[in-house]
Order: C-alpha cells, then structure tokens, then sequence
C-alpha cells in the first residue's frame, strides 16, 4: 500500500478508520548523526500522548501531520480531545486539506475545529502564523487540552535552527523547536523520511501543498538547497546544529526558570503587571534576555523590534505612557510595575472570517481575545 496525496480538486480515498500500521525496523542516521530513540512514529506518539493525557491535534492536511492524525487514532484515541485545522485561503490545496481533516476527523470519533483566515490579514508568514496559534489557543482552551501536539520532526527543527542562526537569533530562538510551554512535538527526535515511510505503509491520504516546493521561501531555500550543500561539505553538520540546539535550549529553560522566581507576573486589572524597579536596574543587554521570557510567560511573542522598543521604554519611559507591539499588545508604565495587556476590541474577532465552527455544525461562541 501506498500514501496518497490528493489533489485539491480530486476525489478524497479511505480515511483514517483500519488497522494500525506495522512498526518500521530501527532507524540508524548516516555518520555522525545520532540513533533515533525509536524508528516507529506511531510509538513515539503513543508515548508522548499517554503523557499528556488531553491534547488538541493541529493537523493541516499534509502528510506530517494526517501521518499524526493517523498514529494518535491508532495508539492513543483517548488522550485526544479535539483536532483543529485552519485553513489559510491561499488556494485550493488549503481548503482541500482543511475538508479533508474534517472528513478524517470524522472516521476517526474525534471532534474537529475549523477556521478560514480572514481576507483582512496581511498576507505574510508572521501574520498567518500568528493568526493560527490564537485559533489554535482558542481551540485548545475550548476542549479542556493541556497541550498542543504538532508534527514537527527532526528536519524541521534542524530548518528552524538554520533559519533563526541566518536571522541572527541569540541562544533563546536557536533553541528552536525545543521549548516548554502549552505544545508537544512528538517526533522532534524522528527523522522527516521515518514519518513518511510510516505514511506510506498505513496508505495515510494527505493533501499536497504546492508552496513547499517554491523557493519564494525562506525555509524551502533551507530545505532545498542550503543544507544539502552544508551536508556535502560538512556530513556532520545535522548533529552539530542539533547539538547547538539542546545547548541553547538547556540555557533557556535555566533563563527562564531564573526569571520566573526573580521576576513573578502579577495579574492586573488589565493584563498582568510586573514590578518597575527590579527591570529598571538591568542595562540593555539584560534586558534583552529578560523582557522575552517575562512576555512568553505573559502569552506574548516578542520580535526583535519590540524587545528593542521595551528595552528602550523601560529605561525612558514616562509614567502613565503606553507602548504598542505587534498582535495588539500593549505596555503601558505605572508608578510601580509595567502593564501588559491585549486592548479589548470588537473588530479584532474577525482575524477568523468563518469562525470557529465545530464538525457536528454546532458553533460555539465568537471567538475573542484572551
């Protein structure tokens, strides 16, 4: 049997109901790579799965993440509380992936969460994908999951390595894919070509995004043609940037638990407020290390210019004053803390045009800001 991608205008095959797929023989990586803990994807799942116990499934339609889909039904039905899709509306193949995972969800007894993005986003990579985390989140808060399961593998994470080292990330985003917070990747230890051996055994059907073979992005010219060339002339290279990776990610959770205990959020009236003096004593290279983890713990992705705009407003900042960052949030500098809130706004809702809609078409309520 094979896996089978489907086209977006073609007719969809069997789903994911039938027996569970065998188990691949153990997986070694070319020199200088290391051994993969297990080789069977499904496995690997079950394991993390059974670990969490309540989990949303963010399943797009392609074959990584039907490949979850797939291995979660198989291996660990109960652990799984609801699956969600967000159709981008980029084309045809989106919205064919996203019905598909509907269709899946369906065979497999899960409950599936749909949303189409709204034609007012900004049609960047940033703003798509801040769009589907906040549904995402959304979603998760809805169905009582802890976590959120993505199947992100091993190659992607070492593509997320390069990408942030070639954007000039410090030791906090090189950590990449490896970080504690509200979501699981399963098979960040797996290899990508594992995940599709497992796809095409349990003849898993998948739609095919043609985006992943354009060059018009970043982390396709990663894919395509910068690593292969680091391979050729570094065949370690793989190992070295994973290596890197756990060491970034070791220092970051020792950052943050630092943070954490120096630094505790309080919640506001607003938002949540941390204490003004304590920051205001740090120069600007501290801060930088401090402010990203005291917005993650806030719910809040900081990027380079807003670091710099915090930094530079908690050293100069006037009492009473209010900074804007990106997603709609605010900072604003009391006598005694720092304010950090999402504004209330109506209007904003509509980020998701169709909305939150649920696979037995019952809707839930509008979805807002948190």
């Amino acid at each position: 049997m094979c896996a089978r991608p489907v086209a977006p205008d073609g007719e969809r095959q069997a789903g994911l109901a039938g027996s569970a797929t065998p188990g691949l023989p153990a997986l070694v990586d070319s020199p200088g790579q290391r051994e993969i803990e297990s080789a069977d994807p499904a496995a690997v799942v079950a394991r993390s799965l059974h670990r969490a116990a309540a989990v949303l499934l963010a399943v797009s339609g392609g074959r990584d993440s039907m490949a979850l889909m797939r291995a979660a039904a198989d291996t660990a039905p109960g652990a799984v509380r609801a699956v969600a899709t967000f159709d981008h509306g980029t084309g045809a193949h989106a919205s064919a992936g996203a019905a598909l995972v509907d269709e899946q969800a369906a065979r497999a007894g899960f409950t599936c969460y749909t949303a189409r993005g709204a034609s007012t986003i900004e049609r960047s990579e940033a703003a798509w994908r801040h769009a589907r985390w906040r549904f995402l989140r959304e979603c998760a808060r809805r169905c009582g999951a802890r976590l959120i399961v993505t199947a992100h593998t091993r190659d992607d994470h070492i593509e997320t390595v390069v990408m942030r080292i070639l954007r000039g990330a410090g030791a906090r985003g090189i950590a990449a894919l490896d970080i504690d917070g509200d979501v699981i990747h399963p098979w960040l230890e797996t290899p990508r070509r594992a995940v599709a051996d497992y796809a095409e055994h349990g003849d898993v059907t998948y739609v095919e995004d043609p985006s992943n073979a354009s060059r018009a992005h970043l982390r396709n010219r990663v894919r395509l043609d910068l690593l292969p060339a680091l391979r050729a002339a570094r065949p370690g290279i793989e190992a070295e940037l994973l290596a890197l990776a756990a060491d970034a990610a070791a220092w970051r959770r020792g950052v943050e638990e630092l943070v954490g205990r120096a630094h505790p959020l309080r919640p506001d009236a607003a938002g949540v407020s941390v204490a003004a003096h304590d920051l205001t004593q740090y120069d600007a290279a501290s801060l930088c290390v401090v402010w990203p983890v005291l917005a993650a713990q806030a719910g809040v992705t900081l990027d380079r210019r807003g670091i710099a705009r915090l930094v530079a407003f908690t050293h100069r900042g006037r009492l009473g004053a209010v900074i804007q960052l990106s997603g709609g949030v605010e900072v604003q500098r009391s006598r005694f803390s720092f304010v950090l809130r999402r504004p209330v706004n109506p209007g904003h809702a509509g980020v998701l045009e169709r909305g939150l809609r649920l696979a037995n078409n019952n809707p839930p309520a509008p979805v807002v800001d948190r």
